[in-house]
């Protein structure tokens, strides 16, 4: 396996879900328009306390593969349910942005409706993480599948690291340019761009999700 290709695809994948609205996006925006000073870092606040979430929750899932998930059958299932939940997602980004159901201006007013984790960004970055619903989901199932194909486990330490960082990374440089977009004065995204932007990921998501489903018949995973 390439290590390379492991990073570069765990990062894709990360910015492809961190791109989609969501509850971290809103709460980014949120304590960036609320700071005062050093707005712009914000989104790197919230990130660590995010990605400190997703590396506990790697190592679980890790254990969980190590005691529980021996049966070769386990995980090529595994595989392609998260490859073809994958492949469904990308189709809804797709479709929402075709019947502009999606909106992504930032306005100060749409964000005051947030409660709690208004002082502490990275405790904000965990807590939003954990009372998302889809994140649960991507991890249970995506991300899990992403770990059986790539060979993520506690035997190969180095692929722990390249998938952990990859995917942070991704997170960190939408984030990172969403608080320091709005800090600096931008009021919306342009909607054209940020529609095609969305398309693009939407894409990814189904070829690769195919990928994912597809690999584990062709190259079984070894327990």
């Amino acid at each position: 396996m390439n290590l390379f290709e492991l990073f570069i695809f765990s990062f894709l994948v990360a910015l492809t879900g961190a791109i989609s609205p969501g509850p971290l996006l809103t709460f980014t925006i949120y304590k960036t328009l609320k700071s005062e000073k050093k707005g712009y870092l914000i989104g790197i606040l919230v990130v660590i306390g995010h990605a400190a979430l997703e590396f506990v929750l790697i190592l679980l899932l890790l254990t969980g593969v190590s005691f529980f998930l021996q049966n070769i059958t386990i995980l090529i299932l595994i595989g392609l349910i998260g490859g073809f939940l994958l492949c469904f997602f990308g189709i809804m980004v797709i479709k929402d942005v075709l019947k502009n159901r999606i909106n992504i201006e930032i306005k100060k007013e749409d964000t005051m409706d947030i409660k709690g984790y208004s002082r502490n960004s990275i405790l904000g970055g965990i807590l939003v993480s954990m009372s998302n619903p889809y994140w649960w989901l991507w991890w249970a199932v995506i991300g899990l599948s992403f770990m059986v194909n790539y060979e993520v486990r506690f035997d190969q330490p180095i692929n722990i690291l390249l998938f952990f960082f990859g995917h942070e990374m991704g997170d960190l440089i939408w984030y990172f340019a969403i608080s320091a977009f709005v800090y600096f004065g931008g009021k919306s995204f342009n909607p054209k761009v940020f529609n095609i932007i969305l398309i693009l990921c939407g894409l990814f998501m189904v070829v690769f999700g195919l990928y994912l489903a597809i690999n584990p018949l062709i190259n079984p995973p070894t327990t």
